[in-house]
Formats: structure tokens, C-alpha cells, sequence
């Protein structure tokens, strides 16, 4: 009798610290460690020439902690230069000044430790000075550059370096430049050229600049679902993303075409849409399609199973990201019809002839532009023409 209460008590007691670990590796899993982001800011060109260019951005690290503090003890930078010329041997001076709410920047350009309370920010003000070293170089024909700010985050989960990107456009199409108009089926559409877009614009505003100035009563345009993702600072880079368990796992049963075929890829889904959703959706798609069902996984996943683009998807730089669907596409059309007067459309659009409409501002536009776009007139490679313009014909 005492050994078999003896037992009982201690499976008890084992019991009780075996749920206690649990509960105490569930509270851990929980933790937001160095959650210390990197907001790209606002940036300006204050010097354009072919020898000479200088770029000023006010960016910002933002602390998204409920409670923990995070030290920046170290920052630098790199760039890649992206253009239509000769960029070899350009000579680059990238300056880093802390904007710190409560505290000045040191004369001699030393980055000192800094501590950013839980839901607060410091800022960080970015010079470039880009200089051509020999006759060869145009800078005039530098279309992009792409900063990545490397910044060490030092706090609870220890020394971790991170990565924040920005991406500042320079070559600026003219708006008022003669329309290309190609004929289609039902409609005439115009590929409208922009300038590389970025977090620094917004597409109502892309519409109103580039895409007004050719539009008649009656048009339709329609903006590509990556290039709004983009706008919207969607994308990831690969580094970043932290692949689990069913993403190592699971990556390996889809088609080598498919945005979900690496591992980053399907886990950029399972942040998106969680662990069980995706591994249930799995579950059921895989006897789904032993019955002749295929599908079935990208309707239980969630939306953006379909939308992710992982990298080589888009035209550089964001070729080496990985990019979501949009955010309330429906909205973004709704504005863009009632702050312009156009019927609009995010679309997603390939080369295989495949056309999907992902929102419209008036439903009445998907045969038109199903016909219209079959042939994929934006392309997909790096044409840069993010809009199409859409005239339907009358008949």
C-alpha cells in the first residue's frame, strides 16, 4: 500500500513538473528577444551630376518590445549600385549620425552604445556621397541605390546582428512622354512606365503622376500585386527568416517552380498564416489530391500561399527578397477610383497566360481585363512597368 502510494505521489510530483516546464518553455517561446526594427525613413538627393551624387535619409530603429530593452552598440553600412552604365570604381562615402532624443552625436563620428527603451525609437540620419573616379563613369545613369544599414542588437537574447534595407530610386521617367498603346483583345492597353517604386511612394500617387496625365473617362488601371507589396514594404530578406521545423520538412513536396519550394519561402508562409493552419492545410491537401482534389493545400493556407514570390520573382533589388501579397488590396482600389475618378484593379499576371484579378473597384471589369492582360503586357522581367492603362473598346 505505502509503494503504491509512494508512487502515485511521485508520478504526481513528476507530472506537476513535467506541465511546469512545459508552461515555462511555452512562456519562453513567447519572448520577443531583440525585436529592434529598422524603419527605411525618408530620403532626399541633394546632388545629381554625372560625377557626383549625395543622398541624405532619415531613417529610424524602433524598439517593438512590450518591455525590454535593446542596445545598438555597433552600426555600419554597404551599397550596391544598380544602373544603365559603367559603375565599377565609383567611390562611396556613407556617413552614420544617432539622432538620439537625449543625447548628441559625437563630433569624431563614433557610434557609442545606446539603449532604446521598449516602444520607443532614436533616429539615424545617413549621408552617401557617390563619386566618379575616372571619365568612364556616368552617374548620371545610376538608376538605384541599395543600402543596407547592418546594425548588432545587444539584449536579452543576446548579441544578434540584423539588417534593415533601403532602396532610393534615382531615375525618374517622364510622365508626359507619348503613350505606347497596344491592341488586344477588347481593349487597347498602355504599359506605363515608373521609376523603380519603393516604401517612399504610394501607389494613388504613382497613378495620379504617371498614368493621369494618358487617362480618358472609362479606363481601367491596373497595378501589379508585387509592386503594390513592395510599395507597402512586404518583403523579407532571406537572412531574416528563421525556418522551423515543418518548413524544413514540408518545402520538399512542392514543385520546384513553386515560391514555397525553399525552405525560407514556405516559412515566410507559416509566419504569415502559423504552424497549424499550414501543416493541417498539408495534411488535408496531400489526401485531397490522392483523390484527384490538387488545390486543396492553397485554399486552407491562407491567401498569401498563393501571393508569396520568393526570391528571383520580381526585377532587382528585390529579386533577392522574398515578396507577400498586398495588404487590403480591395481598399487600395477603392481609393485609388475615388481619389482619381479611374476604375482600378490589383492584378497578379504571368507569362503562362494566367491572369487573376485580386480586387476591383468595380466588379463588372474582370472579362475585359481577363482578355485584355492574357497576354501579360507589363512582362516580367525588369520593363519597369509596374501600371498598365486598360481601354476597353466600344462596340
Amino acid at each position: 500500500m505505502a509503494i503504491a502510494t509512494g508512487i502515485a505521489v511521485g508520478a504526481t510530483v513528476a507530472g506537476a513538473v513535467g506541465l511546469g516546464l512545459l508552461g515555462f518553455e511555452a512562456k519562453y517561446r513567447q519572448r520577443q528577444g531583440n525585436d529592434l526594427q529598422f524603419r527605411p525613413g525618408s530620403w532626399k538627393t541633394i546632388e545629381r551630376s554625372a560625377d557626383r551624387v549625395l543622398l541624405v535619409g532619415e531613417t529610424e530603429l524602433y524598439n517593438a518590445t512590450d518591455a525590454l530593452e535593446i542596445m545598438i552598440p555597433e552600426v555600419s553600412a554597404e551599397l550596391t549600385l544598380l544602373g544603365g552604365g559603367n559603375l565599377h570604381g565609383v567611390e562611396s562615402d556613407i556617413r552614420i549620425t544617432p539622432q538620439h532624443p537625449d543625447a548628441p552625436a559625437r563630433d569624431d563620428g563614433y557610434w557609442f552604445a545606446y539603449i532604446v527603451k521598449a516602444k520607443h525609437s532614436t533616429g539615424v540620419k545617413i549621408s552617401i556621397e557617390l563619386t566618379a573616379t575616372d571619365a568612364a563613369i556616368d552617374l548620371e545613369k545610376l538608376k538605384t541605390v541599395w543600402l543596407r544599414f547592418n546594425y548588432m542588437t545587444y539584449g536579452p537574447a543576446g548579441r544578434i546582428p540584423q539588417i534593415g534595407h533601403a532602396v532610393i530610386p534615382l531615375n525618374y521617367p517622364d510622365p508626359a512622354a507619348p503613350p505606347n498603346w497596344l491592341d488586344r483583345d477588347r481593349a487597347e492597353v498602355f504599359p506605363v512606365k515608373t521609376h523603380l517604386l519603393t516604401h517612399l511612394d504610394d501607389p494613388v500617387e504613382v497613378v495620379k503622376k504617371y498614368v493621369l496625365p494618358h487617362s480618358k473617362p472609362g479606363d481601367i488601371v491596373t497595378i501589379g500585386e508585387t509592386p503594390i507589396a513592395i510599395m507597402q514594404q512586404r518583403w523579407r530578406y532571406p537572412a531574416d527568416v528563421k525556418p522551423g521545423w515543418l518548413a524544413k520538412r514540408l518545402c520538399y513536396f512542392f514543385l520546384p517552380t513553386s515560391s514555397l519550394a525553399t525552405v525560407c519561402g514556405l516559412q515566410t508562409l507559416v509566419d504569415v498564416s502559423g504552424a497549424w493552419r499550414v501543416g493541417f492545410a498539408f495534411a488535408i491537401g496531400a489526401v485531397a489530391k490522392v483523390f484527384g482534389r490538387p488545390g486543396v493545400f492553397y485554399q486552407l493556407a491562407g491567401e498569401q500561399a498563393r501571393l508569396i514570390d520568393d526570391v528571383t520573382g520580381t526585377l532587382p533589388p528585390y529579386d533577392r527578397f522574398i515578396v507577400l501579397g498586398p495588404h487590403d488590396p480591395q481598399g487600395l482600389v477603392e481609393r485609388i477610383e475615388r481619389e482619381t475618378g479611374l476604375v482600378a484593379a490589383v492584378v497578379d499576371v504571368n507569362d503562362l497566360q494566367a491572369v487573376k484579378v485580386l480586387a476591383a473597384s468595380s466588379p463588372k471589369v474582370e472579362g475585359v481585363l481577363q482578355a485584355a492582360l492574357r497576354s501579360n503586357p507589363a512582362g516580367n522581367a525588369d520593363e519597369q512597368t509596374p501600371v498598365v492603362l486598360v481601354r476597353p473598346k466600344l462596340h
